[in-house]
């Protein structure tokens, strides 16, 4: 009798292991669902909309003010050669034509020095400040706007997943389903728009100082330039 037990007990651990074995390969043999990018943007949501206007947005102006910055600091050397040669000859016209030629801000700078040469010193040093003044404010034009970006980019990307949040405990209230499938499968999604707003953040802060560092060398170098015109108009004084 108790051989006979033993025997049922281990035909049915066998009968078990068995079952589990083919359970376990069926398992295996199911296709893995594959985690795609795009499908990821798509399932982020109504916030992902205006994430993906701010990158955009912040893409076209550091894209714009990187070039233009990058034109209006190229090296004007040759210009303060020029300039010089024409003041030293005598030829003040020319020296303002060739400023003018120039479309640059160190051009348009010394030209308005120039058309005040006669008067005190003070009076062209402060032309040529106030004409620089303005020539900076146009090169930092808009660069702050990617300063605003970098900021709301990451509270529009926590706001999806809030709202995300939300939507799974309204769920939840309304199936009765506590399961973790139902909570993990959607604040996994949820969690893309607030990866999409950092990401856009971090490349617009990065773009923000990049375009202001740049703005800063070209400062550097027009009052630079600027003392140095201004000695060039003191020398036959000394």
């Amino acid at each position: 009798m108790t051989l006979l037990l033993v025997q049922q007990v281990a035909d049915t651990a066998k009968h078990l292991i068995d079952t589990a074995n083919h359970v376990a390969g069926q398992t295996a043999a199911l296709p893995t669902e594959e985690l795609r990018f795009g499908d990821l943007l798509i399932k982020g949501g109504w916030v992902m909309v205006p994430i993906g206007i701010l990158a955009v947005l912040g893409l076209v102006i550091f894209f714009e003010r990187y070039f233009t910055i990058r034109k209006a600091s190229r090296n004007e050397s040759n210009l303060m050669v020029q300039v010089r040669s024409s003041i030293h000859s005598g030829n003040l016209e020319s020296a303002i034509a060739i400023c003018r030629n120039s479309n640059t801000p160190l051009g348009r700078m010394l030209q308005k020095g120039m058309l005040r040469i006669g008067r005190p010193i003070k009076d062209i040093e402060g032309a040529i400040e106030n004409i620089g003044k303005l020539e900076v404010s146009k090169l930092e034009k808009n660069i702050g706007i990617l300063g605003i970006v970098a900021g709301i980019a990451p509270m529009f990307g926590f706001l999806g997943t809030i709202a995300g949040v939300i939507k799974i405990f309204y769920d939840i209230s309304k199936t009765d389903n506590i399961s973790m499938g139902v909570i993990s499968g959607g604040l996994y999604v949820k969690m893309v728009t607030s990866a999409a707003g950092l990401f856009v953040g971090i490349v617009a802060y990065v773009c923000y100082h990049i375009l202001n560092m740049m703005v800063d060398k070209v400062i550097l170098k027009l009052e630079t330039d600027a003392i140095e015109f201004i000695d060039l108009l003191e020398e036959p004084s000394k």
